[in-house]
């Protein structure tokens, strides 16, 4: 009978040890899981927040430049995305041409940004994310051309273009829970671009935005987890001295650009496009001088 007694007791000291070891390492399990479910979903975050890519016939039209078409191509490309880690990193590049509504049809400075960013998570939430951004980026034209004319005016016809930029920002965004399939997305982007570290075109110096505040905000709205619409509004403004422009010359140092981008239930991401907006100094490189209005029609897509 002793034996038997004895034989209980060690039994339930065992199963007192053995079930909190067991609620010990299922818990550890759960919060591993969790969190690199966590990290990859923030990697779909990323690249769904990057810049639409879009073919847009005429271009840029009312623009001082008459275009048959323009194209803009870029993609998120998550070379670092360890889902246990809360710092990943892409590849980004970011290429632009507009074929120029002439004889030969010419392309003449393509606009070619290749870069990288490293994303840095600052919340567990999905559903009200928070994270950081360090890129850098080279710009340039693949042109060799002198930059600036004889008598001054720039070289828009082979005229070099470079610069290299770096560019700080913070993402934050909310998500709103689905109803009826129906869900929408609130999102932010601050963000504050630096050349002046980096080799430039030396034509540049005095008569370009080199230091750049950036906000940008969109409202989309999602059907079954598919993106149905997209509504964006986009600014920055050039904070550095130039050379005949004080610091509140708006009409040279303001970038701004509206957008609505409307996905029908048989398109796989990739949206009809209407976008307006005004360029105090025009991105597409050695054609910075430019000033105006646009106003333009397309398809985009988030690729």
């Amino acid at each position: 009978m002793k034996l038997v007694c004895l034989i209980v007791v060690f039994y339930l000291t065992g199963i007192e040890t053995v079930t909190p070891q067991t609620i010990n390492s299922a818990a550890r399990d759960s919060l591993i899981t969790r969190r690199y479910l966590r990290n990859r979903e923030y990697s779909d975050i990323y690249k769904e927040n990057g810049d639409l890519s879009y073919i847009s016939p005429r271009g840029e039209l009312a623009g001082p430049v008459k275009y048959i078409i323009n194209g803009r191509v870029t993609k998120t490309y998550m070379i670092l995305a360890i889902p246990e880690s809360p710092v990943a990193f892409a590849m980004v590049p970011d290429f632009t041409v507009k074929v120029i509504d002439e004889k030969s049809s010419g392309v003449r400075t393509p606009s070619l940004k290749l870069g990288g960013t490293l994303y840095f998570r600052l919340s567990k939430s999905i559903s009200n994310y928070k994270y950081a951004t360090l890129k850098f980026t080279h710009h340039s034209n693949g042109q060799d051309g002198e930059a600036l004319n004889s008598n001054g005016t720039i070289n828009t016809h082979d005229g070099n273009f470079s610069t290299n930029y770096l560019t700080v920002g913070y993402n934050s965004g909310r998500k709103t829970s689905a109803f009826n399939a129906v869900s929408y997305s609130l999102n932010h982007y601050g963000g504050f671009e630096w050349h002046k570290w980096f080799h430039y075109e030396k034509a540049l110096k005095n008569d370009y935005g080199f230091t750049r505040v950036i906000y940008d905000f969109s409202l989309r709205r999602y059907v079954r987890q598919k993106e149905n619409w997209r509504a964006e509004v986009g600014l920055n403004y050039a904070v550095n001295a130039m050379q005949n422009y004080n610091a509140f010359s708006i009409k040279k140092r303001l970038n701004v650009e509206t957008s609505f981008n409307y996905s029908f239930p048989f398109m796989n991401n990739v949206f009809l496009m209407a976008a307006m907006g005004y360029y105090g100094e025009d991105p597409y490189n050695i054609y910075y001088r430019n000033k105006y209005s646009y106003f333009r029609l397309g398809v985009s897509s988030g690729l």
